[in-house]
């Protein structure tokens, strides 16, 4: 019996250093599934193709156990986002039973409907000014391989809990957030031009889940920093959870 009936994960990136694997392989480990979602980021071609290729087991597994949940009969959808954005060539297909989408509507069990997305659509720098948005995605990365080393750090002087050096600097930085709280109104926008009860996206490793108006709005966070999901509980709750060695959970809906 599914523990969950519905898992949400996006920006994985496998292919770099970045992607916490190992994280995500406890953690799905947890949570069979009815449906498993993938929206988008889950490869970074971008990285790939500036010669930064890493593949680790614990990827190259991530790859496997999400073919084997499909095969064993596990409604496996996979949304492309910017990063994986040459997999958009291929949507309305299947590879080994994992079906691409350009987006897709989910119904939980109260009947909320669901708008899922990555969400790059309604970043503009990413659409007008993908330069910028590269140069940004370098920058990310760089804090994010800086954190691993401020972790360890953290570990060795017995200092409790996980602080986000990234996490930090979205925070400080007022372009970063105004950015975040345009992109959530845009998504949102668009789900209630659709007659939707809201939205699940990705895109911006801003993990989230809260009321608009009057509707919801949930952001899967990531798996190279925060290393969150969505999930949908049997009895159609929402919740974010973060993975950090042992499930937290985060905010349910």
């Amino acid at each position: 019996m599914a523990q969950v009936r519905a898992v949400f994960i996006s920006d994985v990136h496998l292919g770099t250093r970045a992607c916490q694997a190992e994280r995500l392989l406890d953690f799905l480990k947890e949570y069979p599934s009815e449906y498993l979602f993938l929206l988008g980021d889950i490869v970074d071609f971008w990285a790939m193709s500036r010669g930064g290729i890493y593949w680790s087991p614990a990827q190259n597994t991530i790859v496997q156990k999400l073919l084997r949940r499909a095969r064993h009969g596990e409604k496996v959808f996979f949304i492309p986002g910017n990063h994986d954005e040459a997999l958009r060539e291929y949507i309305d297909t299947s590879f080994g039973d994992i079906r691409v989408e350009h987006e897709y509507v989910h119904t939980t069990v109260g009947g909320q409907r669901y708008l899922l997305l990555h969400g790059d659509e309604f970043d503009q720098v990413t659409r007008h000014h993908k330069w910028v948005a590269v140069l940004g995605d370098i920058s990310y990365n760089f804090l994010v391989r800086l954190n691993n080393w401020l972790s360890w750090l953290r570990r060795t002087l017995r200092r409790p809990g996980y602080w986000s050096l990234a996490g930090y600097a979205k925070r400080k930085v007022k372009t970063a957030v105004s950015f975040i709280f345009d992109f959530e109104d845009s998504v949102i926008r668009h789900a209630r031009e659709r007659g939707l009860d809201g939205v699940i996206c990705g895109h911006i490793h801003w993990p989230a889940i809260k009321p608009i108006g009057d509707l919801t709005y949930l952001n899967c966070g990531d798996w190279v920093d925060s290393c969150t999901a969505i999930v949908e509980h049997l009895d159609g709750q929402l919740e974010l959870v973060a993975w950090d060695g042992e499930l937290t959970a985060v905010k349910p809906v």
